[in-house]
Formats: C-alpha cells, structure tokens, sequence
C-alpha cells in the first residue's frame, strides 16, 4: 500500500482492512433522535413558512458550510479566504449536525485515506447491502486493528474558535433553535423543521451520496490500483450543491470545482466565484493546476465532454 494517502493521514504500516465495527452511542444517540423528532413531529408541525425556513436553513448549512466551508475550503484547502470568512463558513458547516470541525477533518480523512489503498474495510467502501451500509455509516465507526496516525495542521488544531466548535458543536443548534423560535413568535413548528428535520434530510442525504457515489454510476475518470472508484450522480448536482460529482472529486480532490464537465451544475463553485469576485477568495485550485493523481485515467463515455474540453482547463 502507498506509504502517505493524505496529509494528515500518515501510514506507519498500518492496516485498512483488518478492524471491528462498533456502534457509537453518541452519534447514534443523536442521529436517532433528530430522526424521530423529524418524522413524528414533521408532519404533526407542518406549515408553509416552516417548509420555506427548511429549504433556506438547509440550503445555507450545507451549501455554504458543509460543501464550501467544511469540505472545499477546511479539510481540502481549495482557496484562500480571510479568517473571519473561513470561521463563518465552518461555523454553518458545524450546523449540519453531522460533526465539529476536527471530528469532519478525521471522519473525511480516515475514510479517503482507506479508500485509496489496494483494499479496505466494507464500511469505507461501502460494499454492504443498502440498511446494512445505512446503519453502519449513520451509528457506527470502524475500529481498526492498526489505524494510522491523525494530525491537524497547527494553524487548524490550535485555533481556539475551532476547538471551541469542536467540543460544543451538538449544543450549535441552541442559538439558532432560540432564534427559530423567537423569529416565529414562540411558535413550535419552525423549531422543529428548521433543527430536527433539517439534520436528520442532510444527514440521510449526505449518507445517501455517499453510498451511491461509490457503488457505481456515470464516470469521467477512474484511478488506478485502489480500493474505491468515485463516481458521478448527475441527476443530483443542484440538491447537492455539486457534491454529487464524486468521481470528479475522487480525480481533483483539491479542486474547488467539483462540477468540472459542461453541463454539471455546481453551486458551490458559483459561490467561490462570488467570493472571488468581491476579492474575498484567492488561489483558487482547479483541475489543469493539480497534480494529477497516481494512475488517474480517462475514462471514455460517448457523447460526453473529451479531456481537452474539461472545463476547469479553460
């Protein structure tokens, strides 16, 4: 297996294969409950106003803080932006529910970094049936037998706006429930589709990409001699906001464009480009700027965009 996966992610002859899953009461706990919450009190709380501060709460926290924030911009370092911009968009990330930054750092790196060896365990790769994959993702970790070695860059573990998240960041949800609540005038149901159903949906949906875009489907690319192959669901890059494009990702993973074939809608990357243009964001990493990775290959699809018309490369 390849000595170093990612930069944090540091292989002393470890073993990705060989380990026990085990259920994680705390993420368990608190999946489960925001779940419940959601389908008993979902319908019984339904409003219109409530469905509209669903879409817009979980436009903004995943779009802006999961797929920018957490992922484009934290644990890959796609681009450059201010501080006080960065610490916004990770905060928003943070309110997905899914984890604080560290806890996103480590659960994206541990899983990349056992994807890209010759084999790994059945959770990484997500190689069990549908419920099976379905409860080990949402409840369970993996605990290998000989994991490899987890360090955050400085600048990152010793921010104490990052480490403040880290240990409060189930409890984030209070001041945005206060504020539900008093922007509603006390009234229950925007409590609970702007916390309970708004979690549980990005939760589900972030496990659902997951599980998809690894099994199969449209793909641009593939690497050579690992373990899982990204792909590509097209039909779901807006609801996304590009994360959907995963075999693109798997290729270019510090790509700030995930959506790099004409046609593949990426709102995440329109954002950037905002931030771009009020001069907010630099060093935009793109395809024709990367490296390319160890035994990426084309992979021909007819009727599709051929390599020298990849968009991120104009």
């Amino acid at each position: 297996m390849s000595s170093i996966s990612t930069g944090r992610m540091i292989d002393d002859s470890s073993d990705p294969v060989k380990g026990r899953v085990a259920w994680a009461p705390a993420k368990s706990i608190w999946i489960t409950a925001m779940t419940l919450i959601a389908v008993i009190g979902g319908p019984l709380t339904f409003s219109w106003s409530a469905l509209a501060v669903f879409i817009l709460s979980t436009g903004i926290t995943i779009c802006l803080g999961h797929s920018v924030g957490m992922h484009r911009l934290l644990i890959h370092r796609s681009f450059n932006t201010p501080l006080w911009i960065e610490h916004i968009l990770v905060y928003l990330g943070t309110l997905v529910g899914m984890a604080g930054p560290f806890g996103m750092i480590y659960a994206h790196d541990i899983r990349d970094w056992a994807q890209r060896q010759r084999d790994c365990h059945d959770l990484y790769a997500h190689r069990r049936s549908f419920l099976v994959d379905a409860y080990w993702q949402k409840h369970c970790v993996v605990v290998l037998d000989h994991p490899p070695r987890f360090v955050i860059e400085e600048r990152v573990r010793n921010d104490r706006f990052y480490r403040f998240l880290e240990a409060t960041w189930m409890a984030q949800q209070l001041p945005l429930a206060l504020a539900l609540v008093l922007l509603a005038l006390g009234g229950l149901p925007w409590l609970v589709w702007g916390i309970a159903v708004r979690i549980s949906v990005s939760l589900t949906g972030h496990w659902l990409v997951g599980h998809f875009a690894h099994r199969g489907g449209h793909q641009g690319w593939s690497v050579d001699h690992v373990a899982v192959q990204g792909y590509n669901l097209p039909r779901f890059g807006l609801v996304t906001f590009g994360e959907s494009f995963h075999g693109n990702h798997h290729a270019f993973p510090e790509s700030a464009r995930l959506g790099i074939e004409p046609g593949q809608l990426d709102l995440g990357w329109h954002f950037i480009r905002l931030l771009a243009g009020l001069r907010l964001a630099s060093a935009i990493k793109l395809p024709h700027m990367i490296a390319p990775r160890e035994g990426l290959r084309r992979v021909e699809m007819s009727g599709e965009a051929s390599e020298g018309h990849l968009v991120g490369q104009r």
